[in-house]
Formats: structure tokens, C-alpha cells, sequence
């Protein structure tokens, strides 16, 4: 495995959905700093996508490499385990428990001891609120006050709290007005280019992907390819 391979290299990859189409993907590469927009994935294929990246499937045919290695060679847990840590996950997947403090939410991913936080692990908190845009009125109250929007951002926290070398975001801006994607756009723009971080999101917005600096890129589902698509809407020309 050589230290300057991709992130993620993708090479002719075929996977079976439970819907009974097939996703393909015929050639894609993640490097440092990257940030991609994938347009084409409903919620099934975006999901099995970030499944492939992360090993938790494995192909019907092709490849998957994470950071030079294929994900078919990982036979451990604790081998999976250190592939999945190169990603931070944005997806309403993950759960995130209603009732308890949204800084406590945040903190699960690095502490189990919640109640209360340490001084320390309230800092660190805290430094990942302010970086994505919520306030400490917010980290003190329950998750389920949160706006949609500020839902997204604490998922965006959770997933750079161990931080990854790289993001995986399920449609993230699905529920949430143009305005309020583009704001996340702009926040996530802010937190790559700080941290280094590149992503990936599968997305279908236009907004988002406009306010984010992403590199758009459209998959063609019967070939597999992922093509570079006009670059914006007029919406969004000066």
C-alpha cells in the first residue's frame, strides 16, 4: 500500500440493490482535498455506495480501494474498523438520540461518560459547534429542538469529531430549503478547506453543490460512467 494512493479509487464496480437494479460505477477516485458532488444515486444506490466505500459491502464484481488497499483483503474486525475510521459519515442514518443534549450527542463518538461532561471533552465540544455553526444555547438544549438545518450541522459535527480523513454525505441537504443548503455549502466549504477533508456527497442539489465548490460529477446508470455535467445552473450565474 503506498502512502500517495487515493483516498478511494473505484474501478468497474457492479452491485446489486434491493430494488433489483444494479449500480454501477465504472471508474472514480477520491484524493486529498477532493470535494465531489455525485449526481444520479436515489437513496438506495447513495447508500450502498458509502456501504462499498466503507466495507460494510462487498461488490458483485470490480473494486474498491481504500487508501491503496481492496476492500476484499479486509478479513478482520479490527481491520475493518481502522478503514472505516478514514470516514466521517453525514447521513440520517446515523441516530441521534432525541432526548439528550446536542452536546452530548457530540461527544458520544469520542466519550460514553455524557452525564456530565468533563471540562475537557465540554471544550472539545464545544470547538466542534462553533465549527459548523451552532451555538452553545443550542449544545445545552435536546436534539429534538433542533431545526432541520441545525440537525444536519450536528451530524456534520459527529462526523468530523474523530477526524477522518475523509466525508461520505448521504443526500444531506434533502429536507432543507435552497437557502439553508447553500448555508451548508458554505459551511462544509470552510470545514474542508481548514481541515484538509475531502468528501464525497451524493446529493441532488444544485444549491449545495454550487455554495460548496464541489466538483459536479453525473453518473450515467447504464454505464457506470461519472461525467462532468454543466457546471451550474443559469440560477446561479453572475
Amino acid at each position: 500500500m503506498s502512502s500517495a494512493a487515493p483516498i478511494v479509487e473505484i474501478k468497474d464496480v457492479e452491485r446489486q440493490l434491493e430494488s433489483g437494479l444494479r449500480l454501477r460505477i465504472k471508474r472514480a477516485r477520491l484524493e486529498p482535498r477532493d470535494r465531489l458532488a455525485l449526481f444520479g444515486f436515489d437513496r438506495l444506490a447513495a447508500e450502498a455506495f458509502v456501504h462499498l466505500l466503507t466495507g460494510a459491502l462487498l461488490p458483485d464484481r470490480g473494486d474498491v480501494l481504500i487508501a491503496g488497499r481492496n476492500t476484499r483483503e479486509i478479513s478482520t474486525d479490527a481491520e475493518w474498523l481502522q478503514s472505516l475510521d478514514r470516514f466521517g459519515l453525514v447521513t440520517e442514518r446515523a441516530v441521534l438520540l432525541e432526548a439528550m443534549s446536542v452536546a452530548a450527542n457530540l461527544a458520544l463518538p469520542l466519550t460514553l461518560a455524557v452525564d456530565p461532561l468533563s471540562a475537557e471533552m465540554r471544550a472539545r465540544v464545544g470547538a466542534l459547534a462553533q465549527e459548523v455553526g451552532l451555538t452553545d444555547d443550542q449544545l445545552s438544549g435536546p436534539v429534538h429542538q433542533l431545526t432541520p438545518a441545525d440537525r444536519l450541522r450536528a451530524h456534520l459535527a459527529r462526523a468530523l469529531a474523530a477526524g477522518p480523513a475523509a466525508l461520505l454525505l448521504e443526500h444531506p441537504t434533502r429536507e432543507l430549503a435552497p437557502a439553508n443548503a447553500s448555508a451548508f455549502g458554505e459551511t462544509l466549504a470552510r470545514v474542508s478547506e481548514s481541515r484538509g477533508l475531502a468528501w464525497i456527497a451524493l446529493t441532488a442539489d444544485e444549491a449545495f453543490t454550487h455554495a460548496s465548490g464541489a466538483r459536479k460529477l453525473i453518473l450515467d446508470a447504464k454505464s457506470g460512467a461519472l461525467d462532468e455535467g454543466r457546471r451550474w445552473t443559469r440560477l446561479f450565474r453572475k
